[in-house]
């Protein structure tokens, strides 16, 4: 069956977009021990997409069929990529396309992509018109912040939706702000309201601060979105998408390991040398965290240097 934002059951949860994070290999590892309802794949450059240089951006696009539903991210400036890269999109078989209008990133920033469009709504529509005439029949979302320096929900929200997105996916803090603050989620609320005195269709699903299911299922609930998108739980509980998702704190270190080495084989198999070893380190801090002495075991996996010592010190404590 084809995906739809709209006839998924609510409130439905989304793994976020996190560069260098969320690749093929970790969204398996996800889908295995605690899945949400919807994967996105890391933000995708379009203009390298459509450069002579395309087979090493797309490693970014690589996927298993066990990650579905999954929906392609891309960022970028000029339209006419928009455009041809989507067309690649939906050739590949993803499920969707999500285009990136909320990364505070400064080098980005500077290059009038992501959050900076913000700033910029005419080249917004532009790139939004380009890329459905690309994506065919495949759902198209906007993911984007409350605002660039300060919050103009209402404004830039309306806008957005006038652009008959399938979802908008909203962080609640402004591109300035970063992560520093505490996500505005009274902002979700309103981009809800405005998006039903619209009488639009869209999806609104709500990012920022979401711990676990339980704390999702209460923000959605309290401001009527749709859908709950998680990124950096993630990194505090790998089962932040499950019911149940305190039995995270209540594993073995053995059981946590044994995962980090389920983690660290797949990776290795999967990329071989054609991805950095050190990418990996930044998950040792999911698996080696919550018990006694973490952090000192946490230092023996940070001083590895390849997949097979990291495995070989696995093994050593699974034994």
């Amino acid at each position: 069956m084809k995906f739809s934002w709209q006839l998924l059951a609510k409130p439905y949860f989304v793994l976020a977009p996190m560069d260098d994070v969320t690749d093929t290999v970790f969204r398996q590892i996800v889908k295995k021990h605690g899945a949400p309802d919807v994967f996105v794949t890391e933000f995708t450059n379009t203009d390298a997409l459509c450069s002579k240089g395309e087979q090493s951006t797309m490693r970014r696009l690589k996927y298993t069929e066990n990650e579905r539903p999954l929906i392609a991210q891309i960022w970028g400036t000029r339209p006419e990529h928009f455009y041809e890269s989507a067309s690649k999109i939906v050739r590949m078989g993803f499920d969707g396309i999500d285009i990136n209008m909320g990364c505070p990133v400064k080098d980005v920033v500077k290059e009038g992509a992501c959050s900076a469009l913000i700033k910029n709504p005419q080249l917004a529509k532009e790139i939004i018109s380009a890329t459905r005439s690309g994506a065919d029949t495949l759902p198209l979302s906007v993911k984007t912040r409350v605002g660039f320096t300060v919050i103009e929900t209402e404004k830039w929200v309306t806008f957005l939706l006038e652009q008959n997105l399938d979802a908008l996916i909203l962080h609640a803090r402004t591109a300035k702000e970063m992560s520093a603050v505490p996500a505005h989620w009274e902002e979700i609320t309103k981009a809800v309201a405005i998006r039903d005195s619209l009488g639009v269709k869209t999806a609104i699903i709500g990012n920022g601060d979401i711990i676990d299911r339980k704390d999702g299922r209460e923000k959605a609930t309290a401001t009527g979105a749709d859908g709950i998108m998680i990124g950096r739980g993630i990194f505090h509980n790998l089962y932040a998408f499950l019911e149940n998702s305190e039995r995270w704190f209540a594993l073995s270190i053995r059981e946590k390991v044994a995962i980090l080495r389920e983690h660290v084989i797949l990776y290795d198999e999967t990329w071989g040398a054609d991805r950095n070893f050190p990418i990996l380190k930044k998950f040792f801090k999911i698996y080696i965290n919550g018990f006694p002495n973490a952090a000192e075991l946490r230092m023996r996996f940070m001083e590895t240097t390849n997949a097979k010592e990291a495995v070989q010190l696995a093994d050593e404590i699974l034994q």
